[in-house]
């Protein structure tokens, strides 16, 4: 008996990923448990076990290399002999490739077989899906066959009195780019698209609308966006356009947060030390009970609030694929040191591309830092679905003038915290963000319940 190997749902809101390749050969024995093959999910390069004991059988016509597949999109097969093949079961019972193309001739209504990703990868590369022949079982289009026609299909061909004249051609985009093109009275044929074949998409209508009725360049470079770039894109306005977002900004006494890590570097007690975003990971999290909205989300035209006892972190993270957020579970639970050990785990894991799925979700609240690049004041985008997100900037030293008129010099960060104006008011946003500023100030105080040693 064959088991099917299937493209799994790797988060919660996932429907295509992008296959990167098998970790076996055709034929090899698989165990249950054993990494199968590689797939490039909604956040990062994850690999996919077996499920099933057997051996491995590859059809001729699986998806290749880099291809974007829905989920569910049959890669192989597990099955009880290294012989065996279950494709040519299916192929037997279907019609040949030639008989399809008689059928479609006779009847002139049946396209060739195409499965919905090969579809709608079709029609943004301009190809007629009822012109192509398929190579596959039944006659079933292969994304090669795809690809070897895209250049291949003849274009209409112009008047002989129009043969010294340009063509203007219009590009290819979605119904929703179109839309947005209409309200935002955008000339969507003048834009340059960042999907599949240049496939205009709404986010480059939105993007062409913010920088105003500037001349579009006639020239340039296209870079396709890669599946883990485009996953990026599409949250990134997803947020923007699913929430009410505002930014409020403070600036927080850093001095003795910078005379407690110090304390840790000297004291050589710690197995690792932790950084000012662990300690400010701690500090904010902590505070979350007393402020549950902070921890809540927008849910079906509800608020959601999180369970206090187990308030989960995401911690946003620069990787060389991009941004991901790993997530540190049960953080309030946790001590100072437990959570800087587990902050460089998933951290490592992170720039290594070895996030599971399961260390992505989540989340309750996000904390992002750009301190590191000299950076102070900005507007951190909310990581859906959650309510809230805050920004940790520069840690600086700073004239500052006391209460009394004397000035001194001190360490102060700025802290920029993004909220959904849906799901709580600014007046409760403000006393979280003051609560944490005066953590901030008086780490030490705010610590003794939370032990910093193992």
């Amino acid at each position: 008996m064959a088991h099917e190997i299937t493209i799994p749902r790797l988060g919660w809101s996932m429907e295509e990923g992008t296959f990167v390749g098998w970790l076996k050969q055709d034929g090899d024995p698989v165990k249950s448990g054993e990494p199968l093959f590689e797939l490039e999910g909604e956040k990062a390069l994850q690999e996919v076990e077996a499920v099933d004991e057997g051996f491995l059988r590859i059809p001729p016509h699986a998806p290749e290399i880099g291809t974007l597949l829905k989920v569910g999109t049959v890669l192989g097969y597990i099955t009880s002999s290294p012989e065996e093949c279950p494709w040519d079961k299916s192929s037997e019972a279907a019609p040949t490739a030639t008989q399809a193309q008689e059928s479609v001739a006779d009847n002139g209504a049946l396209p060739p077989p195409a499965g919905p990703a090969l579809r709608r990868m079709a029609r943004e590369m301009g190809v007629p899906v009822n012109r192509l022949t398929g190579s596959g079982p039944g006659g079933r289009i292969l994304e090669g066959d795809l690809r070897s026609a895209a250049p291949a299909v003849p274009q209409p061909q112009l008047p002989p009195h129009h043969t010294t004249s340009p063509v203007n051609q219009t590009p290819v985009s979605s119904p929703r780019a179109r839309r947005a093109a209409q309200e935002l009275g955008v000339d969507y044929t003048r834009l340059q698209g960042s999907g599949a074949g240049g496939r205009i998409r709404e986010v480059d209508v939105r993007s062409a609308a913010a920088r105003g009725p500037a001349t579009m360049p006639a020239t340039g470079s296209v870079t396709p966006l890669t599946g883990h770039r485009r996953v990026i894109a599409d949250r990134m306005l997803a947020s923007h356009l699913q929430t009410a977002p505002v930014t409020l900004t403070t600036r927080a006494d850093a001095e003795n947060l910078v005379s407690l890590r110090e304390q840790f570097k000297k004291s050589g007690k710690l197995p690792t030390v932790p950084s000012y975003q662990d300690i400010i990971c701690k500090l904010a999290t902590d505070l979350l009970p007393q402020h549950p909205l902070l921890a809540a989300r927008w849910l079906d035209n509800s608020i959601q609030y999180a369970d206090p006892s187990a308030l989960h972190l995401g911690m946003a993270v620069d990787t060389p694929q991009g941004l991901v957020v790993p997530v540190i579970r049960n953080v309030c639970s946790m001590t100072l040191a437990e959570l800087a050990q587990e902050s460089r785990r998933l951290v490592g894991r992170a720039q290594a591309g070895k996030l599971s799925a399961e260390e992505m979700q989540g989340s309750v609240f996000t904390i992002t830092n750009l301190g590191a690049f000299g950076i102070d004041a900005f507007t951190p985008v909310i990581n859906l679905p959650e309510a809230a997100i805050l920004g940790l900037g520069a840690i600086r030293r700073e004239a500052v003038v006391q209460p009394d008129g004397q000035i001194t010099s001190r360490h102060q960060l700025t802290l920029s915290l993004t909220f959904d104006h849906r799901v709580l008011d600014g007046a409760p946003a403000a006393r979280f963000l003051q609560e944490v500023s005066a953590a901030i100030a008086s780490p030490s105080a705010c610590l003794l319940n939370a032990p910093v040693s193992a």
